[in-house]
Order: structure tokens, then sequence, then C-alpha cells
């Protein structure tokens, strides 16, 4: 086995997913144990090494090419941006629905005689079949290449807007503390002004200055509790 995987990828390049890895995506979960928790997720990709994947193959998407919705992908629409079409795409969905249809404990020499002669019937040269597939292989590394940079900048530009929110917060704060500063400063000193008025009003004594208040239009009595 451990032969099978290096031969895989020493040689070819494109076999970059080992059993440990095949049989986690098979079940639907990250390969090497716990998994990751968003916190950790976010450090590796903002720290720019998403998976230590190779350098993406030299595929060039046309056209809009499917982001991930929600953790589904749109695979055929992913191998059209790459240029591989439907007729190239229907070769490897032929070879696996043979491989797939054949019984679980059917030797592995015997499914590769059985499949070469079927799709030998359906004038389907394995040639083409191993063609069609490199270049998925290539336009699914190139894809994961393509978001893994998206994520980056996304991740990015959300990292800036949180130091602007951050650096506005605190200048807020800043202006919150400086507010109530003025306003305790301003009221002492109004407060200051007040005595000294009330000096010159205990001067004349209560009874005097309750009745000028009275009498005036241009005051108001104070409010009885």
């Amino acid at each position: 086995m451990s032969q099978k995987k290096g031969w895989g990828r020493t040689v070819m390049g494109w076999f970059v997913v080992d059993e440990e890895e095949r049989a986690a995506a098979a079940a639907g979960t990250p390969s090497g144990g716990g998994g990751e928790s968003v916190d950790d997720l976010i450090a590796r990709y903002a720290s720019g090494t998403p998976g230590g994947a190779p350098a993406a193959p030299p595929v060039q998407f046309q056209g809009e090419v499917p982001r991930a919705q929600g953790g589904q992908i749109d695979l055929p629409r992913i191998f059209l941006a790459a240029g591989i079409d439907d007729e190239e795409q229907g070769r490897i969905r032929k070879a696996q629905d043979l491989l797939k249809s054949l019984p679980a404990e059917t030797p592995a020499p015997v499914k590769k005689q059985i499949v070469e002669a079927s799709l030998k019937a359906f004038g389907v040269p394995i040639e083409q079949i191993i063609e069609s597939g490199v270049q998925e292989i290539e336009a699914l590394e190139a894809w994961i290449q393509r978001e893994a940079q998206e994520t980056q900048r996304t991740l990015a530009d959300a990292t800036k807007k949180i130091e602007d929110l951050n650096r506005e917060i605190a200048e807020l704060k800043q202006l919150m503390e400086v507010s109530v500063a003025e306003q305790n400063s301003a009221t002492q000193a109004v407060n200051a002004a007040k005595l000294q008025v009330q000096d010159v009003l205990e001067f004349f004594g209560q009874e005097k200055v309750a009745k000028v208040v009275k009498d005036s239009p241009k005051l108001h009595e104070p409010p009885t509790s």
C-alpha cells in the first residue's frame, strides 16, 4: 500500500489523496483526527498556509467559476469552467458507473478486464478516459487553490474591517470619556458661579427674594415638593 501511495505522490503528482484521507472523505470528516475549530481554521488560512497542498496545475478557468455554497460544490460547472466539456466528463462518469456496478468482492484484475472490455464495446478508448480523469483532477486541484486564495482575501478584508472597527470603538470610548470629563468640569464651574450669585441673594434675605420671584413676570417660583 505504501508503495502504491508513494508511486502516486512522487511519479504522477496528481494522486494526493491517501487511504486515510480517502476514508475521512467517505465519512465526511477531516483527516488526521479530531478536526479543527473555527479559530484554528481562520488562523491557518490567515497565515497563508491553507493546507500545504502542492502548487495548482496550470489550469485556466474561463467564465464564472462556481464557489462552494454551504459546503457543496457544483463539479460539472467547475469542469466546464476548466474547459472539460460534457463529453469528456461523460467518459469518467461511464467508467465510474461501470466500477460501481461490479460486486465489491470482484478481484481487481477481473474488474479491470470487465471495465476495459465494456469501454471498448462502447467505443471509448482507455487513453481518453485517463486524459479526462487527469484533466478533472488538475481542475479540482486548481479550484481548491483558487478557493484558498479567495478565503485568504476574505479573511484579509474581514481582519482589516475588524481593525478599523476596533480603532473606531477606541476613538468613541475616548470621546465618551472626554465628554464626561468636560461635563463634570462644566458642572463644577456652573455650580461655583451659582454659589457666588446665591451669596448676593442671601444678602437681601430669603423673604425679599421670594416676593420678587413671585411678583416678577420673568421669574418662576421653584416647584414645591
